[in-house]
């Protein structure tokens, strides 16, 4: 009996770790994409800066 429940844990304690590895690629991968907007945004306006001072 003592076996089977430290069989569960063990087994519980993978899937957590799973789902927090995979929360924190998921939160990383998310982080990556706002700052790639900001960055993108960010070059436009001085794009756009740029072309407006041009004429």
């Amino acid at each position: 009996m003592g076996r089977l429940l430290l069989q569960i844990a063990a087994g519980v304690a993978v899937v957590i770790a799973v789902f927090w590895i995979l929360s924190v690629l998921v939160g990383l991968l998310v982080w990556l994409v706002m700052v790639a907007l900001v960055i993108g945004v960010v070059f436009l306006g001085i794009k756009m800066l740029k072309t407006d001072s041009q004429r």
